[in-house]
């Protein structure tokens, strides 16, 4: 190591300081322990899960197969279409001869959660508490409506636990519904 001589003795009579010498540092200790607290809080901490909801799809049946037909009375069926700009539409039993609805409502505590939990309340007035004899909801979105308003309305199912519900295409008959009440235009 070079060493750089700054001490004063030029020999004229002046005072001689002593050399400080510098304080060295083994940073060897402290690098192993950092390493070693890394290594333990990477081990021990839990990475986020994803959060995720169970949905059961049907098998593809083949196309020379007829698929069959499954009929549901009209009081234990809850129709939710979803349209653009976040709005809903619902109606229970058949869109021809609808037994409640057409009626627009809104996401959340107040909207449609409200109106599933009032018709749970009424199927079980008519059929018990069997729950194979519960509400059935069939979700329609539209081409118009978005992602999150899907996820919303998957997630109002399981927050109301309704035991049955499916995710199907959107008939031209309700997309006429939609329309006039100006959620497809």
């Amino acid at each position: 190591m070079a060493e750089l001589n700054t001490g004063g003795g030029d020999g004229k009579g002046k005072k001689v300081r002593s050399k400080k010498q510098d304080a060295g540092v083994d940073l060897t200790a402290m690098v192993d322990l950092a390493f070693l607290l890394i290594t333990f809080f990477m081990l021990t901490t839990s990475l986020s899960k994803p959060q995720s909801m169970n949905l059961a799809m049907p098998d593809k049946t083949p196309k020379d197969k007829p698929q069959e037909e499954l009929t549901i009375p009209d009081d234990r069926s809850l129709t939710i279409l979803i349209g653009k700009d976040n709005k809903i539409l619902w109606f229970k039993g058949q869109p021809s001869a609808p037994l409640e609805g057409p009626t627009a409502a809104g996401f959340g505590k107040e909207g449609i959660r409200k109106v599933i939990l009032e018709q749970i309340e009424k199927v079980k007035g008519i059929y018990g508490t069997d729950p194979k004899k519960g509400l059935i909801v069939v979700i329609k979105p539209t081409e118009k409506s978005n992602y999150k308003n899907l996820v919303d309305i998957l997630d109002e199912m399981a927050i109301t636990s309704v035991p049955t519900y499916a995710i199907v295409d959107i008939t031209p008959e309700e997309l006429k519904m939609l329309d006039k009440e100006g959620m497809n235009n």
